[in-house]
């Protein structure tokens, strides 16, 4: 019964849609980098990696983000578009962060090797895309 219900859950995606994960990539804190410091998206993505705004404007609420670091709780939230066209991530599911903006995320390409940065409450940081699943 349950994997009927996994099925269904991932049915509901609409062509386009992808699992993204992303891994902090080594700075002065972490030089190793952190297998414990990490986003996993769901979004639309284009046919070269890139966040498609069409399926975006379409099917928004589908667009989630986890934000998890070691010994913390994890951050919940939605991929949303600010009034200036910039993404960010929005945390109003779970957590108390202040939101998170993706820097030049319409030019980044979401293929697993590439980096993006994102601009945390602490600063901009840049994480590594380990793994792109196709729901």
């Amino acid at each position: 019964m349950h994997s009927t219900n996994l099925n269904t859950q991932i049915q509901r995606f609409p062509k386009g849609f992808a699992k993204v994960r992303l891994l902090l990539a080594r700075e002065h804190a972490h030089p190793q980098g952190s297998q414990q410091h990490g986003y996993d998206l769901v979004l639309p993505l284009d046919n070269l990696g890139r966040i498609d705004d069409g399926l975006w404007r379409a099917h928004h609420d589908l667009c989630r983000v986890v934000h998890y670091r070691a010994d913390e709780e994890h951050d919940v939230g939605h991929l949303i578009r600010r009034p200036a066209g910039q993404w960010a991530f929005h945390y109003d599911i779970k957590g108390d962060e202040d939101d998170a903006s993706g820097y030049h995320f319409s030019d980044e390409h979401f293929i697993v090797g590439e980096y993006v940065s994102i601009v945390e409450e602490d600063g901009s940081h840049t994480y590594r895309v380990v793994t792109v699943d196709w729901l």
